[in-house]
This record gives structure tokens, sequence and C-alpha cells, in this order.
């Protein structure tokens, strides 16, 4: 490659990317998942429109896996440690014995109404049967549901993908299958490695970024994205499970309150944005639109089979232990959407060579494309007709913590977000601890210095110094009375305000 073939490239992903941005304004107005805009950017530059000519299987399936790295360390930074621990168990058990039921429906459906050999059938059914992370965090972002709903689904998500890639890998091979108890081995034992890299990694990280005070704020979110890539690869190759180790480390990291915590999700959440792109458009590349037409029944007929039959029973059988409402099943049936991670697993078997492979990928891209387009604008109202709904719409408060080392200090940014009830406080009925003090408020464009009377207002942004003796305190007291009023610790919310003495904000 020349620098002006180098120069051509970086001109055509520029205007990819940017109509792709601008595509997202589209999504949001019209309520089409966006992940269908870029597949069809992708499609309208392949062969059969502007006439770009990739097949490129390989590379594609490398780069839709490091995008996938991306988007789980995405979900995982923002993801609530409390709002997914009471349902762990259920996640754990959706994402493996329902995965389980899903794939064998799906798969019989596609044998006995399709007429796909077993194996091809099975090999199906694990493609489809994973849920896309990409997909259910910024759906669920957008729908007001209760957190234990949001918490079951984004943990889900970030689970399941570990056991089907290894069903995938093991169907698509072109020798004997191993024995049924050798499988469930092999899944078991990748998951249990996976988990104790991620959990390692993502503790000794987290120990370590909270400890080392670095000469620049935007080497926190390229430390943190690093640690969750080592999670990631270190995993893969030790032969385990590299996506759950990555997803687990970027749970604990994006919970253990490291500095510069919001630049962190940010930076995140951007490269997820381009990995999303970037996966999509090559996915789109990869279609023929002129030799899909004889996988539009056989993908219509296995997308009714998983939507309808295969996940509201893996739901039914992985939530029976749980008394879990059949409300609730109903929409965690609906809310199981697809998206990239099927079409990313459908170059598997392009890439080992397997029987019937490129059939096999036109079958998957037509159940994304149509049950996505169905599922995902839908979801609001399939809730509100369920009934479905939470009660306590604000956000969780935001706080990013800045280390100040040579002051042996801390510097707090809080945003007071709509619904906090600290809107209406008082400065000194925050009750910081000593040696924490409010020492300036940004409200509506503008900056001053409060005093104790100033009265506080949704949308405002603190700047909250802090020794570091009390720094955690003061977050706990801030976090107490965003969720309590100014009498938490008094008569609610005891267990997270620590009684602190009433003192003057310097």
């Amino acid at each position: 490659m020349t620098v002006d073939h180098l120069n051509e490239l970086l001109l055509e992903s520029a205007v990819i990317l940017l109509v792709a941005v601008g595509a997202v304004r589209l999504s949001t107005r019209t309520g089409l998942p966006s992940l269908l805009l870029y597949l069809g950017i992708g499609v309208l530059l392949g062969q059969n429109g502007i006439g770009i000519s990739f097949n490129n299987a390989e590379l594609t399936q490398v780069l839709g896996y490091a995008a996938l790295v991306v988007i789980l360390a995405e979900g995982g930074l923002k993801t609530s440690w409390k709002a997914i621990k009471p349902v762990v168990p259920a996640a754990a058990v959706l994402a493996t014995v329902g995965v389980a039921v899903s794939v064998f429906v799906t798969a019989a459906g596609a044998h006995w109404l399709v007429g796909l050999e077993w194996r091809t059938a099975l090999l199906l059914g694990a493609i489809v049967s994973s849920t896309d992370a990409a997909a259910v965090f910024s759906v669920l972002r957008t729908v007001p549901l209760p957190k234990r709903l949001t918490g079951l689904l984004e943990a889900e998500s970030g689970f399941n993908d570990a056991p089907v890639v290894i069903l995938v890998v093991a169907f698509a091979t072109t020798g004997e299958l191993d024995s049924w108890y050798v499988l469930l081995g092999t899944i078991a034992l990748e998951l249990v490695i996976g988990a104790a890299v991620g959990l390692a990694v993502g503790k000794l990280g987290a120990y370590a970024m909270r400890r080392i005070a670095l000469p620049s704020s935007g080497l926190y979110p390229i430390s943190v994205l690093g640690l969750i890539v080592l999670a990631y690869a270190g995993g893969a190759l030790l032969h385990a499970s590299g996506f759950l180790a990555a997803y687990l480390a970027s749970v604990i990291l994006g919970n253990s309150k490291l500095p510069h915590g919001p630049a962190v999700r940010g930076f995140a959440d951007g490269l997820a944005w381009i990995g999303q792109i970037g996966m999509f458009v090559l996915l789109g590349l990869l279609v023929t639109p002129a030799t899909m037409g004889s996988a539009i029944i056989p993908g219509l007929v296995a997308g009714t089979v998983l939507v309808f039959v295969a996940r509201p029973l893996s739901v039914m059988v992985s939530m029976a232990p749980f008394r879990i409402p059949w409300q609730e099943q109903a929409l965690l049936s609906w809310a199981g959407l697809r998206g990239a991670v099927p079409i990313v697993l459908a170059t598997i078997p392009l890439v080992s060579g397997a029987a019937d492979a490129q059939q096999l990928f036109n079958v998957v891209f037509i159940l994304v494309v149509v049950f996505t387009l169905l599922q995902g604008p839908t979801l609001p109202m399939v809730a509100r007709w369920l009934r479905i709904g939470e009660g306590d719409l604000g956000q969780d408060l935001g706080i990013e913590s800045a280390p100040l080392e040579k002051l042996h200090g801390h510097l707090l940014s809080v945003q007071l977000a709509a619904g906090s009830r600290m809107s209406g406080v008082e400065v000194s009925e925050l009750r910081l601890p000593k040696g924490a003090a409010v020492t300036l408020v940004v409200r509506e464009g503008s900056s001053f210095v409060p005093d104790r009377m100033t009265v506080l207002r949704e949308g405002d942004e603190l700047l909250v110094v802090t020794t570091d003796e009390v720094s955690e305190a003061a977050e706990r007291r801030l976090r107490a009375v965003d969720q309590g009023g100014k009498l938490a610790g008094w008569l609610h919310n005891a267990e997270a305000s620590p009684s602190v003495p009433r003192r003057k904000a310097g």
C-alpha cells in the first residue's frame, strides 16, 4: 500500500463514518435500529450497489471479534453492579441452560420445517441463539424498565457470547463432533478459566488504577481499555472464553470508582460506536443481495421458531427456579435482540469451509434484519402493554473523581440528574464530612461560589473539594442525599450514609 492508497482509504473511511453518524440521527427519529442502517450502507457499497468488491470473510471475522471486545467493554463499564448483582444467578442460567434450550429448539425447527441436515441445523441454532450486547445495551437504555429486568438482560447479553462461540466453533469443524459430555466439559472449563482471568485482571487493574496518579487524564481511558483487552487476550490465549473475561473485567473496572470515570466511559462509548459502524458496514459488504432469494423463506421460518417458540421456552425453563412473574418473562422473551453477534458468528463456517456456509450466512442475515426490525421498535410498546415500567426514572448521580496528588485531595464533579432528591436542598443541608466543601456551582451556563443557604436545582453541576481521608465518605453522603433527600441517614438510607457532623461550607 502506497501513501496515495492510504489517503484514498482514509477519505473513503471518513465519508462512510460521517454518513453512519448521520444515520444515528435518522434512526433515533424513525425508531429504526441503527445496525440496520449500517448494514444497509454496507450493502449499498457492495457488489450490487456502488460496486465495491469485498469477500474476505476471515478479515471480517477478525475485525468483528475486535469490535465485539470493545462493545462488551463499553457495556460492562456502564453496567451497574448494584443493578445486576441480584440477578447474576438468573442471568448465568439464562446464558447457559437457556442458550442450550434455544439452540436445540431452533435446530429442530430448522431440521423439520426447513429440511436442513441435523449438523447444519444445530450450527444455525447456535449462531442465532445469542442475544447481541450492542443491540441490548443501546435499546434498553432508552426504554424505562425496572432495574432488575434491565440488569438481567444486560448481564445475559454479556455472558451468553462465551458458550455460543464455543458451540459454533465445535459445530463448524469439518471433522467428527466430540461427545456431548466432552463438549459440556469443554464449555464449563473455558467459562471457569475465562471468569477467573476477568476477575483477576479487573481486581488487580482497579487496585492499581486507584493508587497510581497518571500525569494526564487522557491516559486513564487508554489504561482501562488496555486492561480489558489484556483480559480478553489472556483468556483467549489460555483457550478460555476471552469474551467472558473482557466483560467481567470491564464490569469490575466500571464499578470501582476509578479516577475520571465518566471520561473513561465516554472514551469507550466512542470506540464502541466506531466498532459497531465498521463491523456492520463490513458485514453488509459481504452480502450479495442477488444471491439471497433462496434464503428468505428459511430465514423467516427459522426466525419465527426462534422468536416465538425457542426464546420463550428458554426463558420459561431458565426462570422457573427464580419465580419471575409471567409479564416479566414475556418481556424477557421479546427483548432477546439479535444483531451483529449472529452475523459475525456466521463467518466462522465461511472461514472453516463448512458445508452450505454461504447459504447459512444468508439465512442468518435475513433472520437478523427482519426480526431486529420487528422486535427493536416494538419493545417499548410491548413493555407498556404488559404494564412493566420503572417507577423511579431518576438517573444515578454522576460523580467524577480527579486526584489532586500534590494537594493530597480530590475534586469531585457532581451532576444533578432529573429526579434527583438533592434538588431543593441547601448546601448546608448536605452535611458533608469535615474536610469536604462545595466550592463552585455551574448552573445554566454560568458559575458561582455558593454560600450555606444556596438551594441546589436539577441540572446543577457541583465541584466539591475533599481531602484524601474523607473523599469516599463525601461521595457516599452525596449519593445518599441524591436518593433520600436532606433527611437521608435519619429516616432512610442509613446504611449508605454514615452520620456526619454539620459543618460550614467553605
